[in-house]
């Protein structure tokens, strides 16, 4: 459970109807396969004990009486293992009959939770007060609709149960669980399989689980149930938040992952209205000590872009259309008809200069309304500035060559630089030089200066402050770097110009570079990622620290996890340290950004975005840092 981490089961095994000895034995062999594997939270089917599909013989003494001494069987059994686990079985309490998940932890029954909705069944409908019930041969527990299971020492892990129809009516158990602080929810169904059972199962289990913020586990009945009317198929999936992280079906298999409550209550504290305090839910405590959780769930090295080719180009052309919608409906508004953007043959104003053509095309306007500007200096190789013309010429824009190198040697005299001296001074000169004459050339042609940073960027406030930091609207601020690359690649894949592909191939093979330094023998010296270290490798520390709210030491972790041996543990530590620095140090530059579309959930929009202080500290995020290096170097491999 380290890090958040708990790791649950759904399970179906294969039964046979009102055959409760037989049933329990194949539920105490999938208990001590679950514990076997660390399992902490584990789910049966609605009514697994005695099958769902006995009918009138709910209500027959034998059946129930076998159903309660198969349940001591099952209690018996999980003496010493500290995994929450869901079993179903009729209860009669007095002269009604309830449909109950027993909960279980090491013995102990822990409650009885009855399902709510029982149309058209034999059984009755529990009131929500709760109360203590005996049953023969075992301790008294709570009997209650509204139970919330509580882990002793895991702050978050909070389990509840629903049955049956419950899971699909109006308003299922789920939400009241989930408002009052249940992190997962155990769905126990009961349903067959149908034609459609199974894509309706998996889309309503996505979106509660986004809905509620949560992790959703779900066990149906299998193969043994009867097949007088119908077959079942025991489909079990497991979600969290919106994504299926697994699932399988005909199969006696535990279906196994791992649920991130810690990254389910950042969720719910960016979303708030959960725990409002207004809830009437019994709570009960379990499990004891944390224990490490292998993780068996896939950490994507690409975690803003989906896996799935088809979903990838799906995801590229949605980005494209909204960077193009932005970028018309500012220029519109402006009145203006001319986009200028200033090019380098790096990925960022490539895509940038293309967004550009598509724009002025929407606006029944001619390609050469773009602008091209390519600004060569000290630094600039042929190679980027014959990609760059190459792009901008094969979409029909108008190109501009404009070296400033006169112009920056004169600004060195003015200011008293020494033309050798290659100081910050040095580079963001060249840099604010080529921002004043792209707005210049926006001006005189009623047109606007497109800017080119991407989200990346800004994140590690790799830009010149009032330089390429400075646009007028910027298409690419809501991309990350990873984003723009995929989009370019798109766009590449799909064009049958063959120049154009080729350079759009050429433009992603090149290293990423400001090309600000002077270069020798025509060859890129400058690289970035040399300063801030792999621009995947950025992309995936934004999406788990800022967006998930992890914290660094998770982070590594998980990047451990993602990818492989791609990089040493020094190299993670050294370039996460070295973004949680630029994260705190340049958000100075982030508290003035100008407008531009935000593409994904996050952004750092000063007005709807990340916000943060300008002179925040980063010394927690370091600590956590050196807390986890000092620990590797103990050897102490379970700090990471």
């Amino acid at each position: 459970m380290k890090d958040g981490f708990v790791k649950v089961a759904a399970a179906s095994p294969i039964i046979r109807v009102a055959d409760t000895e037989y049933n329990a034995e194949r539920i105490i062999d999938c208990i001590n396969e679950a514990d076997a594997q660390g399992i902490n939270v584990l789910v049966f089917p609605e009514l697994c004990i005695t099958g769902c599909s006995c009918r009138d013989l709910f209500t027959h003494d034998v059946l129930l009486s076998g159903a309660r001494n198969a349940l001591l069987r099952i209690l018996e059994a999980t003496v010493g293992t500290d995994m929450l686990i869901f079993v179903g079985l009729p209860i009669e309490v007095g002269s009604n009959l309830y449909s109950c998940a027993a909960a279980i932890c090491s013995g102990y029954l822990l409650g009885l939770v009855p399902r709510e909705h029982v149309t058209g069944t034999c059984f009755s409908a529990a009131g929500n007060n709760a109360r203590n019930i005996g049953l023969e041969g075992m301790f008294s527990a709570v009997f209650a609709r509204d139970v919330l299971f509580d882990h002793a020492k895991l702050h978050g892990l909070r389990v509840a149960v629903e049955l049956g129809a419950d899971l699909t009516s109006p308003l299922p158990p789920s939400v009241n669980h989930a408002l009052a602080g249940a992190t997962i929810i155990a769905r126990m169904a009961s349903f067959p399989e149908t034609l459609t059972s199974t894509a309706d199962t998996e889309s309503c289990v996505s979106a509660d689980s986004r809905r509620l913020s949560c992790g959703i586990v779900l066990a149906s009945p299998g193969r043994g149930e009867s097949t007088t009317d119908f077959v079942y198929s025991g489909l079990c999936v497991a979600a969290e938040n919106g994504t299926i992280l697994a699932e399988k079906e005909n199969s006696t298999d535990l279906t196994v992952t791992e649920f991130d409550i810690s990254a389910l209550l950042h969720v719910r504290r960016a979303r708030g209205g959960f725990e409002n305090g207004t809830g009437t839910h019994y709570s009960v405590t379990w499990g004891s000590e944390l224990h490490e959780t292998d993780l068996t769930r896939h950490f994507a090295k690409h975690p803003h872009l989906p896996e799935n080719e088809h979903d990838l180009a799906a995801a590229c052309s949605r980005q494209i259309d909204m960077q193009v919608s932005g970028l018309v409906k500012r220029m519109e508004y402006a009145g203006l008809d001319h986009c200028v953007v200033g090019i380098s043959g790096g990925v960022d104003s490539t895509l940038a200069v293309m967004i550009s053509s598509l724009a002025v095309r929407r606006m029944n306007l001619p390609s050469e309304n773009v602008i091209a500007v390519t600004m060569p200096c000290f630094g600039t190789s042929s190679r980027t500035k014959s990609n760059a013309v190459v792009v901008a010429e094969q979409w029909g824009c108008e190109v501009r060559v404009i070296d400033i190198s006169k112009s920056v040697y004169q600004h060195f005299e003015d200011i008293g630089h020494a033309r050798d001296d290659y100081s910050i001074a040095f580079e963001n000169s060249q840099a604010r030089m080529r921002t004043m004459i792209l707005m210049n050339i926006a001006n005189k042609v009623n047109g606007l200066n497109v800017g080119t940073e991407d989200l990346s960027e800004y994140i590690d406030g790799w830009c010149t402050y009032n330089g390429d930091h400075t646009s007028m609207y910027d298409v690419n601020i809501g991309v990350t770097k990873t984003q723009v690359r995929a989009a370019v690649a798109h766009i590449a894949a799909g064009t049958e110009d063959q120049l154009l592909k080729a350079a759009l191939y050429d433009v992603l093979d090149c290293p990423v570079s400001p090309e600000l330094l002077p270069i020798h023998d025509d060859i890129i010296e400058q690289k970035s990622e040399d300063s801030v270290g792999s621009y995947s490798l950025q992309d995936f520390f934004t999406y788990h620290v800022l967006i998930n709210g992890f914290s660094p030491r998770k982070a590594i972790r998980l990047a451990k996890l993602a990818y492989a041996d791609e990089f040493s543990d020094e190299e993670l530590l050294r370039w996460l340290r070295s973004w949680c620095r630029r994260l705190f140090s340049q958000q100075f530059k982030r508290s003035c950004l100008m407008d531009g579309p935000s593409v994904g959930t996050f952004s750092v929009s000063p007005r709807t975005g990340f916000r943060m202080p300008s002179d925040a500290e980063a010394a927690l995020f370091l600590k956590d840092l050196d807390e986890l290096e000092e620990s590797m170097l103990l050897g102490d491999s379970r700090e990471y």
